[in-house]
């Protein structure tokens, strides 16, 4: 190889680690958005998990050869005429185009927290090169058959994806969540949901994951077919006995004789190794759930569970992200490798992938996990819906099933995990109605979905002119071309999440991102704290000992609550959550659930103009009235407590006939309250006459309590829209 060429080889190898470092930080979201976003796993947590998991799958399960062109986009006819030297050189430099175009567009899309297909990306990026080729020699290279069904995989898998998760939510949702006792049907409900979830991950892994791995051990003689364990590609059967018959074998043994169909499409021994996994896993699930004490944790012990699931399924995606997308990242550089090493004017239809380029695209989709992940993780995760971990394995269990029907030879369409997965998030959220859904979000992703093909194509023919198909101007452009995006970076470096953090703290408890309603049971146990200090207030009052430090103590609770209640009014305002009720419906909620602390700060505040009126009867009815309050007051904080519950649920009708009754509890003791009031006040005025003004102020006392307990009510009926929609 000359000189030039090498640097041709060292800056091709640089634009290959930055595709492999794009897909890690992209297509990590398919694996670990759900996890991150149902709060299954902290973003350290995920972020370990899915570089482990991905390094491992394109390392260990990636296959040891790979397409000259991914998918089938470009065919070439070896024997025509324009297959010559100079047609080798330029589709070198059209592939490295390719490959700086399609990692730049996702690098766009990254940066906007936008989960595109990468497969697509380079798709896009091999079109725009096949299309300029086309012209230069006049010849038909697209496969447009198998384009067109990339186009129809935006709809097809997006949708049946959608439709998977929202049937799976469904049956948990009718099946558990809306039961009795979730907790005791989910003991045994919930290992055999896992049946099937690891029947399907035991196929999938055999079909998707180790494809690779069990094709090199057919090489090595260690399997003696690799179709005794993979679908075939062509001519199969439904009939998982059905023998591979290959029509060109030497020898036609007589189980081929006669034969109809040379393989089965799913053939028995992985059905049968599936259904090990999926025994093994379900019996597993059962034995743990059998004696676990959840103590009373409702629905909170359920998402536990679940959990679990969602986990493993989220490790079985990373697995087989890294070891299928890895060739989108080195499959152009083999291909590329070869050119620079083969005689000029040939190129075989499937190349070696040395073991240097294996291990460069394995760490770099690890390193591009780490360092930039998060920024899709948090769209998949948060922006376009609320994520629970039922909902999350919904999603996953959704998405892992389409990609294998997909994947079948009776199908054989090259569909996006990226796009299957948000049409099975999409598909969860609308398990609780339409308003769920941040179609906003939804119609950003579709849109970058649309613009991958053109985008990279685009850019690829543009690199591709710039280069002329000559070293010197490849050596000149690319540099300029890491620059520009280097900048880009450099200046729109806001938030961003350095690898140092994102190592740190891996197991580091309290730092998952609470729910939009963890949060507003926060601020309503802040309201109670208040509430608390204004009883203290209250009992030194009517005793007449000195209450002014408990009475500052309220109006510090009651600014804590303010605070709360204020970022969480700025979390929802700016969108940064995607709530499961409208917008302006929650801030209403909030809005009258803070009333609670003022008018428990209005309560001390009235305390400190004067001393009570001095009547022991009259100052104990007082305190009976605080009493009363702060029973309505913790009756109201458990209706909150149970909201929250429920929207862990999906919004089961079991637990919004239970929040009504709560609603109910607060109404009643807001009543019992009322009557003690009335007592007291009637009391005051009959006695207070010697002394009108502290009976006056007495009773504005009685009037403010009263107020508190009020508030607990109307904030209470408030969520009377959750429980009858």
């Amino acid at each position: 190889m000359e000189p030039i060429m090498w640097l041709v080889l060292i800056l091709a190898t640089a634009v290959c680690a930055y595709m492999s470092w794009n897909i890690g930080a992209n297509d990590v979201a398919n694996a670990m958005g759900t996890s991150v976003g149902s709060r299954a796993l902290t973003l350290k947590q995920a972020v370990i998990i899915a570089a482990v998991f991905e390094f491992m799958g394109a390392f260990f399960a990636g296959d040891a050869v790979t397409d000259t062109v991914r998918k089938g986009i470009l065919y070439f006819d070896t024997e025509a005429d324009y297959f010559n030297a100079a047609f080798t050189n330029d589709l070198m430099y059209g592939f490295i185009a390719a490959m700086m175009a399609a990692a730049v567009w996702i690098t766009i899309a990254t940066r906007y927290g936008l989960p595109v297909s990468t497969t697509h990306s380079i798709i896009g990026g091999i079109v725009g090169i096949g299309l300029v080729l086309e012209v230069q020699y006049d010849a038909s290279l697209i496969n447009w058959e198998k384009l067109t069904e990339v186009v129809l995989s935006w709809v097809a898998s997006p949708l049946m994806g959608g439709l998977l998760a929202f049937f799976t939510f469904f049956i948990v949702r009718a099946t558990i969540l809306e039961a009795p006792n979730p907790i005791e049907r989910s003991r045994w409900m919930a290992p055999l949901m896992a049946l099937p979830t690891f029947f399907v991950l035991g196929i999938a892994l055999q079909f998707k994951a180790l494809k690779g791995l069990i094709a090199r051990l057919e090489r090595e003689g260690i399997v003696a077919n690799k179709y005794d364990w993979l679908p075939v590609k062509e001519n199969g059967s439904f009939d998982p006995f059905t023998p591979y018959c290959p029509a060109d074998a030497d020898v036609i043994t007589n189980e081929c004789l006669n034969a109809m169909y040379e393989g089965a499409w799913i053939p028995i021994n992985s059905i049968l190794l599936a259904l090990v996994i999926g025994t093994i896993g379900s019996l597993i699930l059962y034995w743990v759930l059998k004696n676990y004490e959840f103590q009373g944790e409702g629905f909170h012990g359920v998402e536990r569970i679940f959990v679990w699931l969602q986990v493993i399924t989220a490790a079985y995606v990373a697995f087989a992200h890294g070891a299928n997308d890895r060739s989108n990242a080195i499959g152009p550089m083999a291909t590329v490798y070869e050119l620079l090493n083969s005689t000029p004017g040939e190129l075989a239809g499937k190349v070696d992938v040395p073991l240097w380029l294996v291990l460069l695209g394995s760490a770099g989709i690890a390193i591009g996990v780490v360092t930039w992940g998060w920024r899709v993780m948090e769209t998949i995760g948060h922006k376009i819906t609320d994520i629970t971990p039922t909902r999350g394995f919904a999603a996953e269990f959704g998405a892992a099933t389409t990609i294998l029907v997909f994947s079948m030879p009776f199908l054989a369409v090259p569909v996006s995990t990226t796009h299957t997965l948000v049409g099975a998030v999409v598909g969860v959220g609308l398990a609780g109605g339409a308003k769920n859904v941040d179609f906003r979000v939804f119609g950003k992703i579709f849109a970058s979905w649309v613009a991958s093909l053109p985008a990279a194509g685009f850019g690829a023919v543009t690199l591709y002119v710039a280069m002329g198909s000559t070293a010197i101007n490849l050596i000149v452009v690319l540099p300029i071309a890491f620059a520009t995006v280097a900048y880009v970076l450099w200046v729109t470096r806001d938030d961003e999440v350095v690898i140092e953090d994102a190592l740190a703290d891996v197991g580091g408890d309290g730092t998952k991102q609470p729910t939009v309603f963890e949060l507003f049971h926060k601020h309503a146990e802040a309201v109670e704290v208040t509430v608390d200090h204004m009883l203290t207030a209250v009992d030194k009052a009517t005793k007449g000992e000195d209450a002014s430090a408990e009475i500052q103590a309220t109006i510090d609770a009651e600014l804590a609550a303010d605070n709360l209640k204020n970022a969480l009014r700025e979390k929802v305002s700016s969108r940064e959550w995607k709530l499961l009720i409208d917008s302006d419906e929650f801030l209403f909620m909030l809005g009258r659930q803070d009333r609670i602390a003022d008018y428990a700060q209005n309560v001390a505040e009235q305390l400190s103009f004067r001393p009570l009126y001095d009547n022991d009867e009259a100052r104990q009815m007082v305190m009976e009235m605080a009493e009363a309050v702060q029973k309505t007051v913790a009756i109201y904080e458990d209706t909150v407590l149970h909201l929250r519950d429920l929207t862990l649920s999906g919004y089961t009708k079991t637990g919004r006939e239970e929040l009504l009754k709560y609603v109910q509890g607060v109404n009643l003791a807001e009543h019992e309250a009322d009557l003690v009031e009335s007592n007291a006040a009637g009391f005051v005025f009959r006695t207070g006459g010697d002394d009108a003004l502290a009976a006056v102020h007495m009773y504005r006392v009685l009037q403010r309590l009263d107020d508190v307990a009020n508030a607990c009510e109307e904030a209470a009926n408030a969520f009377l829209p959750i429980v009858f929609n």
